[in-house]
């Protein structure tokens, strides 16, 4: 399928892994397929995307704002004293031996590197596998070029195979389902004047 995929469309594709990567997740998930829309060669997307309030730094700053705060929650911290932790006692204790901001100075581990067949240390392939969601999308984007009888599957065809079955997420950083909605039937439009 990826051979059907125009210019644009594998950027976009490329550009998910690396928002993903830069994001670390642990897989390309369905922001990052947008996200690699967003950067997209595809000035005609691009625009209309942004003519309709979806930007790459809009996204960014939605998707660091979900992540951002605190990593455990008040429901987070009901859960663990109902089998006994004290979230609060947790973290007193943190700073106490390792100095106030430690939790903000905390960082993930490095994966560890593997070689050919899954032993020893060597280097790291880089690749991060799609989510379910993303690769639905994916697949979505074919029968939407085929559904529409065009003979390549463009940028815009992968923003409505996105759009025919959006996470929550993705919802939410397009406007709800009023977005999705306007969001289609621009990216029709666009593809129709490009015919």
């Amino acid at each position: 399928m990826f051979e059907r995929f125009d210019k644009a469309a594998k950027f976009a594709v490329v550009g998910a892994q690396e928002e993903a990567r830069e994001l670390r997740s642990p897989s390309i998930q369905l922001e990052h397929l947008l996200l690699g829309l967003l950067g997209s060669p595809d000035q005609g997307l691009t625009t209309m995307l942004a003519d309709n309030g979806v930007t790459a730094a809009g996204v960014r700053e939605a998707l660091s704002r979900k992540r951002g705060g605190e990593p455990l929650g008040e429901e987070d911290a009901a859960a663990l004293k109902s089998i006994g932790i004290d979230l609060d006692a947790v973290r007193e204790s943190l700073s106490a031996t390792f100095g106030e901001s430690a939790l903000d100075r905390a960082t993930p581990p490095e994966p560890e590197r593997r070689g050919l067949f899954g032993r020893g240390k060597g280097m790291n392939s880089g690749h991060l596998p799609f989510t379910r969601e993303s690769k639905k999308a994916l697949d979505l984007s074919l029968r939407e070029a085929l559904a529409r009888k065009d003979d390549s599957i463009d940028a815009a065809h992968i923003l409505l195979g996105i759009l025919r079955d959006p996470t929550p997420t993705v919802r939410d950083l397009i406007g709800g389902d009023e977005g999705v909605s306007r969001l289609r039937n621009a990216a029709h439009a666009l593809l129709d004047r490009a015919a």
